[in-house]
């Protein structure tokens, strides 16, 4: 099983979980009570968000910390009804420890219009993103949401466009995570820029297999990208 990182305490961890919080309402990505952020403790626990409370303005004491099966173990508050999208991943995929669910409104409008983000546009993109699919929709806080993004997780997506909803990104860590977040949001936002000056050029596939070659080798990142198989 993955655990989390040598040497983070889980007091750390949970002050991530609160910073990154900040990060994604202060960005934008979520408004009001929207979204949640999960990560492994250790084998069997996991750190995550509380329900019906602003990631902008989360506390250290209102992380709950649940088990395999979503039972609280601690914390004042009751957690996120998306605990079950959170545990069927750890389950599914050892290599995860975090993941990281919002509503980044660039990336979202290409979920609401059913269109998946083309490859081989930037390289940024497809060094730390590779595909981005776009999974069907399933009703939040059910246990048929997991059901419609796991196929693409188990085909190396750590970033995955929900149908009408939004996104959800995994990582090793809990930086890893909220990082492809932002990276989508800003990806989606160029290209429906580029879309309204005109076209959205693709780079030539030499130069787009040059890009993952220089994935695999710089960043041994191969195991996040199916192109690699």
């Amino acid at each position: 099983m993955g655990k989390k990182d040598v040497g983070v305490s889980q007091e750390q961890l949970t002050r991530q979980i609160c910073e990154i919080g900040c990060r994604m309402y202060d960005k934008g990505f979520v408004a009001g009570n929207d979204g949640n952020i999960s990560c492994r403790l250790d084998e069997g626990r996991y750190l995550c968000t509380p329900a019906d409370v602003s990631k902008g303005f989360m506390e250290p004491a209102d992380i709950a910390v649940v088990d395999d099966e979503g039972n609280q173990l601690t914390g004042r508050l009751e957690p996120t009804s998306e605990v079950p999208l959170h545990l069927r991943i750890y389950h599914e995929l050892p290599r995860i420890n975090a993941v990281a669910h919002a509503h980044p409104p660039h990336a979202t409008a290409f979920a609401v219009a059913g269109i998946s983000p083309p490859v081989g546009v930037m390289p940024e993109a497809e060094i730390y993103l590779g595909p981005i699919p776009l999974a069907d929709y399933g009703t939040p806080g059910g246990p048929e949401l997991a059901d419609t993004i796991l196929p693409h997780l188990r085909n190396k997506a750590g970033t995955i466009l929900l149908a009408n909803h939004g996104a959800v990104a995994c990582g090793k860590d809990l930086m890893q995570a909220y990082w492809r977040l932002e990276r989508l949001e800003m990806y989606c936002r160029i290209l429906i820029l580029s879309k309204q000056l005109g076209s959205v050029r693709p780079l030539p596939e030499a130069k787009v297999r040059q890009l993952l070659q220089y994935k695999k080798k710089r960043y041994g990142m191969d195991e996040d990208d199916p192109r690699m198989d």
